[in-house]
This record gives structure tokens, sequence and C-alpha cells, in this order.
């Protein structure tokens, strides 16, 4: 397909040995799929055995054969090369090299705490640490993760396959980044990934939503490509905000050029993602993806499920508070193993994300079905009451309401009696409004013991925070409301 033989044979080879993966192998893969598509226009028929594309159905025993050996060589690496886990499997009398998928479980499930506390007992000696990426904190205190510079390197190559064959970016279009500028590991993969492929990136950034809807909207007037910012890459709470200033300020969904919006970080309900479609005019798609567990991570398929890749790490679904395997049908947490050699500075073992998932009670039957399936992130774990009501059940039962506020304000308060759900309003009176929430709440079967409304956030109890408020300041100012009446008019 690419004249890429050699690349792709060493590539492939440092995978079955579990060696190192030469960076220029990848990156040389990715050069050329852009050279394929500028010469024919779209990738060829084998591009879904490309890195990261999930090929096809593998057989159960050649599965399992690769499992075991990539889960021996990142224990064994893990042990020789870190202090975390050389100080855990010695106490243990653990021997990485005799571990199976069977006796994984003898590993001790690493916590986040564990990783936020010394997070360079984690580095491994053997790498050179280049690039320090922190997670936005929200769930608590930002999480340290070290990549080198081979890391990165593939990182940003198999993003740009990713962008080319899942995402349909093309040298004609043009993608804005909306998150933090702070994070700096996904900024970066976007930019790169982005560039090289020959589309043009804009960097807005977490900004007011009124300054940014201003830019996705504004003409660019560059020759080849598209008159408007055509992708966006946003987290879920800071394209409610952008729903929730479109809305009130009388933008169309004409008034902008975007084709496909993607969105992460954080849970999209249903209920915003028809929202957002509706009032951008886009197609809202989303995946999972950690910083701690990059390149892991999941792609949604048509029926729904999530479905997590196999290529690069090892997923668990277990309960958040004894690690035992979760059940069919059960809500869980993800606890993901990154494999070497993809990871090679930062080492984690059975690292519990603290994300939940509920695990599908029957094998799907989609198009993705040879791949492991949970249902979509449910939220993080807090304790016992977050596995009866997740943040994506309340989202689903808010984020329909237009008389709500974007990014709904929401505080869950347990009592002997039952939970109560504090919601922030625009306005009270709003009899209506609760009647509503309180039948959708009893359809979805929420075990609430009541819902109190909010039309100053100050009698709110204490809501987490959203990525949506790490806004970053400008000089430009909000449209003058002179002219939002215009638009509205």
């Amino acid at each position: 397909m690419f004249g890429t033989a050699l690349s792709q044979l060493r590539y492939g080879t440092a995978i079955l040995r579990n060696r190192r993966i030469r960076p220029r192998d990848v990156e040389r893969i990715a050069r050329d799929l852009v050279a394929t598509l500028a010469e024919f226009g779209e990738p060829g028929a084998d591009s879904a055995l490309l890195p990261g594309q999930a090929g096809g159905a593998v057989d159960p025993a050649v599965r399992r054969t690769v499992m075991e050996r990539s889960l021996r060589a990142t224990a064994r690496a893990a042990v020789r090369h870190t202090a975390h886990y050389r100080r855990t499997f010695d106490g243990l009398g653990l021997d990485p090299r005799t571990l199976t998928p069977d006796t994984w479980d003898l590993v001790p499930v690493t916590s986040k705490a564990s990783l936020r506390a010394l997070p360079a007992a984690f580095v491994s000696a053997a790498a050179t640490p280049a690039l320090m990426a922190l997670t936005t904190g929200t769930s608590g205190t930002p999480t340290t993760v070290w990549y080198s510079r081979a890391e990165v390197e593939i990182a940003v190559a198999m993003s740009t396959v990713s962008a080319v064959l899942g995402m349909g970016l093309r040298p004609r279009h043009t993608m804005a980044y909306a998150g933090c500028s702070r994070a700096t590991l996904p900024l970066l993969n976007v930019e790169e990934s982005v560039t090289r492929i020959g589309a043009s990136f804009v960097q807005i950034g977490t900004v007011d939503p009124a300054v940014a809807l201003d830019r996705l909207a504004t003409p660019l007037g560059l020759r080849n490509k598209a008159p408007q910012i055509t992708h966006l890459t946003v987290s879920a709470s800071y394209l409610s905000a952008l729903v929730e200033s479109a809305e009130r300020d009388g933008w169309d969904s004409s008034d902008f050029g975007l084709e496909s919006i993607g969105v992460g970080g954080e849970v999209l309900s249903d209920a915003l993602q028809e929202r957002a479609a509706a009032a951008l005019g886009a197609r809202i798609t989303t995946s999972y993806m950690m910083t701690e567990t990059l390149p892991s991570g999941g792609t949604p398929c048509t029926e729904g499920h999530l479905h997590h890749t196999t290529e690069f790490g090892h997923m668990e679904i277990l309960d958040p508070l004894t690690h035992e395997p979760t059940p069919p049908g059960a809500v869980g947490v993800i606890v993901s193993t990154p494999y070497v050699p993809y990871r090679e500075c930062t080492l984690l073992l059975r690292y519990a994300t603290g994300d939940l998932v509920r695990r599908p009670e029957t094998a799907p039957r989609c198009e993705l079905a040879h791949l492991p399936a949970t249902s979509p992130i449910l939220g993080r774990w807090s304790g016992p009451l977050s596995g009866a009501i997740t943040t994506r059940s309340l989202l689903e039962l808010l984020e329909a309401e237009p008389d709500i506020p974007l990014p709904a304000r929401h505080a869950l308060v347990d009592r002997p009696e039952g939970p109560l759900l504090h919601v922030l309003v625009r306005r009270l009176p709003a009899t209506d409004l609760l009647g509503r929430l309180e039948e959708r709440a009893a359809a979805a079967g929420l075990p609430l013991d009541g819902i109190v409304l909010h039309d100053d956030p100050a009698g709110l109890p204490r809501t987490g925070p959203v990525r949506a408020d790490l806004r970053e300041h400008t000089f430009e100012s909000v449209r003058p409301a002179a002219v939002r009446m215009a638009r509205t008019a």
C-alpha cells in the first residue's frame, strides 16, 4: 500500500518480541499514509491493518499468546526499572517471568493516589524523561506522567493515522483545539498530527465561549481551505458551555462550517450530543483516552458500546472496592496495563483509572465485536453512591432541559433516607421543570429521595469542578449586547 514494507516489518517484529519501537518506523507508516492520500484521494482498503485501527478478529489462541507475552514483558520492565514495582514484587515474592493471564490478579492494583503521591517511583530508570504531562485535576490533585521523546513521537505518528482514518481529516480542513492550553501532551499531539496531514491548526483554548463561537464563525479566507473551521476538539463541559452561549445569543448552525466535533475527557451525554449537533451543525464523535494509559483507549461502535483496544494494553473491569472481576451486567472500574514497548517511561501495572463502566450482559454483535466491550463511561468512582447514580445518568436527566444552564451544576447529597439531588436552574419558581425532572428520574430508575432547585449558586451545595472551569482570559471583548439583540431579532 505505501511501499513501507520494511518499516511495517520492523514495527511488527518489535511488537511480537516486545522490543523497543523505532519511532521513525511508525512515522514512516504515517507519512506514507498521508502521501497515499495526496496521490489517490482516499486511503487503501488495507488501511484497517495499520497500527491502532483494530484490524479484524484475531484467533483467540493467538490473542492469548500475545497477551501473556506482553503482560510478562511489561511486568519485567516495571520490576527491573521502577522503584515502586521492584519493592512491590519483592515484598510479595512475585516473579514477573511466571505470570500468565490467569495469575495476573496476583499483581496488586495500582491506585491513582499512589501515582500522585510519588510519580518518580513509576518512572523507568532505563528511559530518558522528556515531557511531563499533567492531568487537569478535576477529580483531585493533578496526576503526573512522564513521557520519553520516543513515546511522544510514536503517539504523534499514531494520532496522524487516526486523524486520517478515524476523523477523515484532509488537507482542506482546519482543526481548532478548544482544550486547556496547559494540557501539553494532547495539544502537542493534535497540532503535530493535524499539520502533518496538511490540514491547518487553530489553538482557541478555553476562552469565553462567546469569543470561541466568534472564531468558529469567522471566515478564514485561505486558499485551498474550507471557508471556516471544519473540525473542533473539545471537552464535554466546554462543549456544553458553547451550546449554552450559542442558544442564548441566537447563533444558527448555518453560521458555522463545522463538519465534526471530537469530544473527550469527560462524560458526553446523549442529550448534550443532540443539542450540540443542532446548535453547531456538526457530527459529534467521542472516544476514550487517558493521559496515564495512552495509547490504550476505547472507540464507540454503532450500537453504543465502548470497545477497548487490545493492541496497546490489557484492560480489566473490577469491583472498585474488592478488585474482584465485575460480572456481566454490573458496574465496575477500568483497570489498565499499558504495554511495553508502547510505554517506556512511566510504567503502570493494573492501574485503577476510577472510570466507571457497565459490562454487557450478552456478547455484542456489532462491527467491533472482536474487541472487549463495555458501556460508555458512566462517570468517576467516588464511593458506593456513585455506583447507583452515575454522572452519566444525572447528565442525561439535566442536559436535556433548556431551563437548566449549561454546564449543568448539580450536587448529590447522601442522607439516611436517600440521596437528594440539588440543581441550579435559571429561575424560580420552576414547578413544571421540577415535575418533569421527577418524572424522568423515576422513569430512569434513579433512586433519589428528592430534587431541590436553586436559582442562586451560593445556595447550592458544593459541586465538583468541570474542565470548562479552566477558563483562559483574552484581551478580546465579549460581543456587545446590542449585537446579540440584533442577531436574535
